[in-house]
C-alpha cells in the first residue's frame, strides 16, 4: 500500500494571538477534508511578545499535527520562512500568513496542480481588500521598477502564499544570504510554475506588522539583491554630468579669452555646486547600500537560532 504524502503548512507568526484560534479551526477543517494526505502545520514563532507561543503550545497539546519552531528572538519574516523550510518535513510545503488574508481553503487547489506536476503553485491577487490606495499604487510602481532593472521575471501581485515541491524547498535552502528577498528567490530558482487567482481578504483580527519603513527596507533588499543597475546608473550619470561640465567650461573659456567678457555669477555657481553635491551624496548612498550588504554577507553569521522545536530545546547548531 502506497504511503500518504506529507504536506507541511508553514506559518510564520509574530504577535498573532488574536487570529490563531480562527486559523486553527480553518486548518482543521481543511486537513480533515483531505484524508488521502498527512499534514503538519508548522508555526514559526518569530520572537512574539504576546501570547502567541502559549496558544500554539495549547493547540499542539490537542492536535499533534500542530508543530512549532520557537526562534530565540525576532529575526524577521524572511528569516523565519527560511527556518521553517529548514525544519519542514513535507513532500510539499505551503507557505501562508497567520492573519487569514490568504484563505487556507485554496490549498486543495494548490495540491491538485502539484499532483499534476507543477513545482511552484503560487496565488496571485485579483484584489487586495483592506489596503490603502497609496500602498497599492506604490506596490505597483515598485514591481514595475524592479522588473525593468532585473533580468529575471518577477511575479506581480503575489506574496509568499504558495505551494512548493520538495525540490523547490531544497533549492531555496541553499540560499543563506542574510539580506533576504524571498519573493525574488521564488522567481530565481525557476522550475515549473502555476498561477492561481484569488481575492485577498482583510486581516481577520489584530494589526499589521508592516509599516512603510519596513516596506522600504524590503524594497531596497529586492533591488540590491537582484540587480546592480543602480550602480550602472550612477556611473552613466557621472559621465553625462562630466561631459556637460566640460562643455560649459569650454564655453566660459571661449567667452573670456575671445570676447573678454567677465562671467560673474556667485548664485549660479552655488546652485551648480549644491546640485552636483546632492547627486554625489545620492550615489554615495547607493554605493553604501551595496557595500553594507557585502559587509553583512562577509561576516557569515548564523541566520537564526532556535530556542525550542516542539517540546525539545535546541542546541543552537548553525543551520
Amino acid at each position: 500500500m502506497e504511503s500518504k504524502k506529507l504536506v507541511t503548512i508553514l506559518i510564520p507568526a509574530y504577535n498573532e494571538e488574536d487570529v490563531l484560534t480562527m486559523l486553527y479551526e480553518r486548518l482543521v477543517k481543511l486537513m480533515d477534508s483531505m484524508p488521502n494526505y498527512n499534514f503538519e502545520a508548522l508555526f514559526i514563532n518569530d520572537g512574539s511578545k504576546d501570547n502567541t507561543l502559549n496558544i500554539i503550545k495549547f493547540l499542539r497539546s490537542r492536535d499533534k499535527r500542530i508543530c512549532y519552531l520557537n526562534l530565540s528572538r525576532n529575526f524577521g519574516k524572511e528569516t523565519a520562512m527560511l527556518a521553517g523550510l529548514d525544519y519542514s518535513k513535507g513532500d510539499a510545503v505551503v507557505i501562508i500568513d497567520a492573519d487569514l488574508q490568504d484563505p487556507p481553503e485554496l490549498i486543495p487547489e494548490m495540491i491538485k496542480y502539484w499532483e499534476e506536476g507543477y513545482d511552484d503553485v503560487y496565488a496571485k491577487r485579483k484584489s487586495r481588500k483592506g489596503e490603502t490606495w497609496l500602498k497599492k499604487t506604490t506596490s505597483k510602481l515598485y514591481y514595475k521598477t524592479l522588473q525593468s532593472v532585473t533580468n529575471i521575471e518577477i511575479q506581480k501581485d503575489t506574496g509568499d502564499f504558495r505551494l512548493l515541491d520538495r525540490r523547490c524547498v531544497e533549492a531555496l535552502k541553499q540560499f543563506r544570504e542574510s539580506e533576504r528577498y524571498t519573493k525574488g528567490l521564488f522567481s530565481w530558482i525557476g522550475y515549473n510554475k502555476k498561477e492561481i487567482l484569488y481575492d485577498r481578504d482583510p486581516r481577520a483580527a489584530g494589526k499589521t506588522k508592516w509599516n512603510y519603513g519596513k516596506l522600504i527596507k524590503l524594497s531596497l533588499d529586492g533591488i540590491t539583491s537582484f540587480t546592480t543597475t543602480p550602480l550602472r546608473w550612477s556611473a552613466i550619470t557621472g559621465v553625462l554630468v562630466s561631459i556637460v561640465g566640460f562643455i560649459y567650461m569650454l564655453f566660459i573659456i571661449a567667452k573670456t579669452l575671445i570676447r573678454g567678457i567677465d562671467m560673474p555669477g556667485y548664485a549660479s555657481t552655488m546652485v551648480v555646486i549644491l546640485f552636483l553635491g546632492g547627486i554625489q551624496l545620492i550615489f554615495l548612498g547607493i554605493i553604501g547600500e551595496y557595500l553594507g550588504r557585502s559587509f553583512s554577507e562577509t561576516k557569515h553569521r548564523p541566520l537564526y537560532f532556535v530556542d525550542t522545536y516542539n517540546e525539545e530545546k535546541e542546541t543552537n547548531i548553525k543551520k
